[in-house]
């Protein structure tokens, strides 16, 4: 759920074992059937940086598997995969295959939240006290004081919840939003509204719960009407109660107890954890097809993406947080637009740019080394500036 970059910038590790799992995280070739697909002579003649960054991720940084699909600015797309799929018996990482996309959830909910701006029902420099009177009150909380735009921006202030749920509990037990809140808002504000960026996923479940108070709706269904169906994403879903199953073809997720500890499978888990901060599954293709979507306004009018992609500073890292949007620099000049996340079993990080170029890329394993997802952020990048 929780995504990670800016986090490792300011604290040498995440605060608990949720935190750091949760957060709650390419080809040369010729155009055939309008997929890029390598030949041996141009793979001879010029490495694919991208596999060979993929191949690095496994073999040095030993991480299970890593996943990828990039589109160039033609709509042309390669997939790549390196690892092992399944380590108990060996399988191959099936190509573009599902995996738990974290909090690049946060990005499908402010998109609807921003939809809902769009047409007059939601004002985003309105206080969430108007749409959840009642609800957001706490040791310097106070729903009075908080905006809607605060909340998909990370500078409401607000305290995280993530700390205070184990990873064995968050594997098996169902969440209901609220038992979410609860937990956060037993603590102290970390900030006065307005005062500076500080992410928390807190405030995504507020936001899903706004949009589930304006709409009538189930936070789920009006994301899968309003975006999945609306841009033909045919393998990106939002799981539903106490389903906890990865549906289509998918790796294995796993994660490490303790350093050097062995690889524990935790592939099937209860995601309720993450809600509107870090539900939904997907695949690297979907996620390229959704930023693309986004940036090229085909999900929100003008006014709204504009909004969306105005941004704070994330601590010194170059990178600005927008509303469920970031933009991070490129080495070959410019930016590109994601998220990114992890939850436990898979990190993901990748984006796109206004020009259509876009990837993504999973791992199956949450490195609990910043540097280690830092490499694979700089995999994002060549395969952006190739």
């Amino acid at each position: 759920m929780r995504e990670q970059t800016w986090q490792r910038l300011r604290t040498p590790r995440r605060r608990s074992a949720v935190a750091a799992s949760v957060a709650v995280a390419m080809a040369a070739g010729v155009l055939a059937a309008g997929v890029l697909t390598p030949t041996a002579a141009s793979a001879a003649a010029k490495p694919d940086t991208v596999q060979q960054g993929l191949d690095a991720l496994v073999r040095q940084d030993k991480l299970p598997a890593a996943l990828a699909t990039v589109k160039d600015r033609k709509g042309r797309t390669q997939a790549y995969t390196a690892g092992v799929g399944d380590l108990a018996t060996g399988a191959k990482v099936p190509k573009d295959s599902q995996v738990r996309i974290g909090s690049n959830t946060k990005t499908f909910t402010a998109v609807v939240a921003l939809q809902l701006v769009g047409e007059g029902k939601v004002r985003l420099d309105e206080p969430i006290e108007t749409y959840l009177p009642g609800l957001v009150r706490g040791d310097g909380i106070d729903g009075h004081r908080i905006t809607v735009r605060q909340l998909l921006q990370h500078t409401s202030g607000l305290p995280d919840y993530e700390g205070d749920i184990d990873e064995a509990t968050l594997q098996q037990r169902y969440f209901e939003p609220r038992e979410l809140l609860d937990m956060a808002f037993r603590h102290k504000a970390g900030s006065a509204p307005g005062e500076k960026f500080e992410y928390s996923s807190t405030n995504y479940v507020l936001a899903g719960l706004l949009v589930q108070k304006v709409t009538g709706r189930p936070l789920a269904e009006e994301i899968d009407r309003r975006i999945v169906q609306r841009i033909g994403l045919r393998h990106t879903s939002f799981p539903g109660t106490g389903d906890r199953s990865i549906r289509e073809a998918h790796p294995q997720g796993y994660r490490q107890e303790k350093p050097g500890g062995p690889l524990i499978d935790t592939t099937e888990l209860d995601p309720s954890a993450g809600w509107a901060a870090g539900q939904m599954i997907s695949t690297n293709a979907d996620l390229d097809q959704f930023f693309t979507a986004l940036l090229g306004g085909r999900l929100l009018p003008a006014a709204q993406l504009a909004e969306m992609r105005t941004t704070v500073p994330i601590a010194d890292s170059g990178a600005g947080y927008g509303l469920g949007l970031i933009s991070r620099p490129l080495s070959c000049g410019g930016v590109y637009w994601g998220h990114g996340g992890d939850i436990p079993g898979f990190e993901t990080r990748g984006g796109a740019t206004d020009d259509g170029r876009a990837v993504n890329i999973a791992v199956t394993q949450i490195p609990a080394d910043g540097a280690v997802t830092r490499r694979l952020e700089q995999v994002v990048d060549t395969a952006l500036c190739r």
